[in-house]
């Protein structure tokens, strides 16, 4: 396994850099006199006289990449206040000069098929999230999946919350999708589940129950949420959006986001890293297609065993949209049939979760 090193002092204590992978250092002062061997350099910055002994050793550089507005090589997950730096809750229309809404706004611009130094960028990127995401994942985290469009003084968006707040007190790991509506009401009941302010909080943050298409109105969204909820040390509630949404903004509920800009590896990657199982609360066609994409992993068994599968909202799960049954048809006499539920009964789903974590 490579080491892979991100600060100057983690550097100097290793003089054996053969095979090491170094990130986003300015290597131009410091004296590297042990072997290179097979380093792989990303976004450093070398002497001229370290960029020939890399070269003559083996050793492979990835130059800093210009004019993007995003760390290409970044070695950690987004913090919500990274994402919405700048932003000041008194004037809503400066959410325009995050470095969310910047980037967003540069993707857009490159469209759906950048050139090839942009879409090399953005690769690493997401290369990097990936690996940044495997860092903070631990034991088997639940992913919730639901609408989008709930809006903060809907009884769904409360039914959300209430099942965060019931995941949280079970001390699970939660993962969404990072964006609005059930993405944010589940993260949001997590970090609640020790308060007895829920009530106080949905109170004040309806008064900006959704946003429209425009950045202030993403603003005045924001600007009402709260800012003091608790943190842990190893996040418990994260999200994985993605700037192929980006009118979309992040939740501010998530402790971290693992944002990328390639919709398919973000939504393969949601789906693979839930290990501890998924519950589907009501959505739309977004909710369907994970629905299946989760169901054909568990199918073939292709990420490893299979995981528990919560249709939460039996009315719509076997009627409304019917997926849960051709699911459970599906899954008849394999190893999935016994993970998959249909209930109201959050208590149940928690059951479920809860043994296969045993497991």
């Amino acid at each position: 396994m490579r080491t892979e090193i991100s600060d100057l002092d983690q550097l100097r204590a290793t003089p054996d850099l053969r095979g090491a992978v170094l990130t986003g250092l300015d290597l131009t002062s410091e004296d590297l006199r042990g072997p290179l061997d097979g380093a792989l350099f990303l976004g450093c910055v070398l002497s001229p006289a370290l960029q020939r002994r890399a070269e003559a050793a083996g050793a492979l550089t990835f130059p800093v990449i210009p004019d993007v507005p995003y760390d290409v090589y970044r070695t950690r997950l987004y913090t919500p206040a990274e994402l919405f730096a700048g932003f000041d809750p008194t004037n809503p229309a400066s959410y325009t000069d995050t470095l969310d809404a910047r980037v967003y706004r540069h993707s857009r611009h490159l469209g759906t098929r950048p050139d090839p130094l942009h879409a090399l960028a953005e690769r690493l990127h997401d290369h990097a999230i990936t690996e940044a995401l495997d860092e903070v994942l631990t034991g088997k985290p639940v992913a919730v999946m639901g609408g989008h469009a709930l809006s903060r003084d809907s009884t769904g968006y409360r039914a959300a919350v209430d099942l965060g707040v019931a995941l949280g007190k079970a001390d699970f790991t939660v993962l969404t999708g990072g964006g609005p509506g059930a993405m944010e009401a589940v993260p949001l009941g997590v970090r609640l589940a020790d308060r007895t302010t829920v009530d106080d909080v949905l109170t004040h943050i309806s008064r900006a129950p959704r946003f429209g298409a425009d950045d202030e109105s993403i603003g005045h969204w924001l600007a009402a949420f709260p800012t003091d909820l608790p943190t842990t040390a190893t996040p418990r509630t994260i999200g994985i959006p993605t700037w192929f949404y980006g009118h979309e903004p992040p939740n501010p509920a998530c402790e971290v986001h693992a944002k990328y800009f390639a919709n398919s590896v973000r939504e393969e990657g949601l789906l693979t890293v839930a290990t501890g199982g998924i519950v589907y609360t009501p959505g739309k066609a977004g909710t369907v297609q994970e629905v299946f994409q989760d169901f054909c992993q568990n199918y073939y068994g292709s990420v490893g065993p299979a995981a528990p599968m919560v249709f939460l909202g039996k009315d719509f799960w076997l009627n409304e949209v019917p997926a849960a049954p051709l699911v459970q048809q599906l899954a008849r006499g394999r190893e999935a049939e016994q993970w998959i539920i249909v209930t109201d009964d959050v208590d149940e789903a928690l059951a479920l979760l809860t043994s296969y974590q045993a497991g």
